[in-house]
């Protein structure tokens, strides 16, 4: 084999490779000559099946499968030999070939950079720390109250009022039009509450069982239902009962319906869940300035390939939000050439981060565990009830799928390792403080 580098600029390169005709024709005899040991044809003795029968039927299929193996050895030898390190996939390049004469074909290929390690204990973080408050836990717990309220008929004649619920028949038009979806058979509604069009819930307040009422309202402009969104609707109402929510007490009772022993316990819950998601927001802000301040400090260049692969995920999200009308409020505005610039810029610092993580990773021997990544796949099936072993075997059945998994676990891992070596100061801040800070 023959090998010719003809590029080597930045992370760019390229080969041309020659394999002998010879080479390429002793694979094919000897793949022809398997077959023909191989092959059950009528009229033949099992493993006698001349060779020119051979030939005549499989000689082009093999020939096939021999060009293209004899493309992919050659490709991962020229790889091999040389100790490149491929960002992608190689892209080949076919330049010649017929019978009985060499192969040629071109190798072109981007290969990883050297990722330089910054300075760990030059990073200065600031990580926030927040507990729950006694007032924060009572919200919580009326919060949960509200959940498993129970609905009461009111028995006495009056108009609905603010937090009750309407039980009604509504048709919906426009332009004197039913439109789909836009109907509906004793339906529970929370008087002024949400999940409905904005000002509609509203106008149901003091309405009776039995009353009638025409609702005029306007779709907003993000609607989901682009042939709705932005147009006036008239909504004929019709009220057939009238419900009142009635929370329960905040007792032992209560927190027994809900599997603790008691309401203690119930608190000591919700402290703890209360707890995890400020530790959550707390690691995100930490990690958020880590990130920046690696970024700040990684100057190499990326490979034009995998920043192109990644900008073209994010661009289909974007256009996909752009269509539904729900882009980012720092978005518009923004024409498409300066949308795309500074995805594009986006999608190099996602690159450039990617690569400073997995370097800093495999220099410091931070690797997932079995252990670790079943973890993952048990919790992964968690959120399907009902189908976790089914999840399961989808798992064994796609390890690719498993794989996937993978890389959130390791990349949590390099953060954890770095943090350790970098100056982290702790302050205590309220949640609202907290919030406020991971938002911005």
């Amino acid at each position: 084999m023959q090998v010719t580098e003809v590029a080597n600029e930045g992370l760019k390169r390229a080969y041309t490779v020659v394999v002998p005709a010879s080479d390429i024709a002793a694979e094919r005899e000897k793949r022809l000559a398997q077959l023909g040991r191989e092959l059950r044809l009528p009229g033949f003795r099992p493993g006698k099946v001349p060779a020119k029968v051979v030939q005549q039927r499989y000689g082009q299929a093999v020939m096939g499968e021999v060009l293209e193996q004899s493309v992919n050895n050659a490709t991962q030898q020229v790889v091999s030999d040389r100790g490149l390190r491929p960002a992608l996939q190689p892209k080949i390049e076919l330049v010649n070939f017929s019978e009985g004469s060499d192969l040629e074909f071109k190798v072109e290929l981007e290969v990883l950079p050297d990722v330089p390690m910054p300075d760990f204990a030059g990073i200065e973080l600031e990580r926030l720390k927040a507990e729950p408050t006694e007032e924060q836990i009572g919200k919580a717990l009326e919060s949960i109250a509200r959940r498993n309220r129970k609905l009461e008929d009111v028995t006495e004649e009056r108009g609905a009022e603010k937090g009750e619920v309407a039980v009604c028949d509504f048709t919906g038009r426009i332009n004197g039009e039913a439109f789909p979806g836009g109907s509906a058979t004793d339906m529970p509604i929370e008087v002024a509450g949400e999940g409905f069009i904005p000002g509609f819930t509203e106008q149901l307040e003091g309405i009776k069982p039995g009353e009638a009422r025409t609702i005029s309202v306007t779709f907003p402009e993000e609607y989901g239902a682009k042939e709705l969104a932005g147009k006036v609707a008239e909504f004929e109402v019709t009220c057939k009962a009238l419900k009142k929510p009635v929370l329960p007490a905040l007792d032992d009772e209560f927190a027994k319906s809900l599997g603790f022993d008691d309401l203690g316990k119930l608190k000591d819950a919700v402290r703890e869940s209360l707890q995890r998601e400020y530790d959550s927001l707390s690691r995100l802000k930490v990690k958020r300035a880590l990130l920046d301040a690696l970024a700040s400090r990684a100057d190499f260049a990326v490979p034009e390939g995998m920043v192109e692969a990644e900008f073209s995920q994010i661009w289909q999200r974007v256009e996909a939000d752009l269509k539904a009308g729900r882009l980012d409020e720092d978005d518009k505005g923004k024409d498409e050439a300066t949308l795309k610039e500074e995805y594009r810029k986006i999608a190099e610092r996602r690159i450039r981060l990617g690569l400073l993580l997995s370097e800093i990773g495999r220099t410091n021997n931070i690797t997932v565990t079995g252990e670790e990544l079943g973890r993952a796949m048990r919790q992964e099936a968690a959120r399907y009830p009902g189908q976790e072993q089914q999840v399961m075997e989808f798992f064994r059945r796609n390890p690719q799928a498993a794989e996937n998994l993978r890389s959130p676990i390791f990349e949590e891992k390099v953060v954890d390792f770095m943090l350790e070596l970098a100056k982290v100061t702790e302050r205590n801040v309220t949640p609202e403080e907290l919030s406020s800070a991971a938002a911005a």
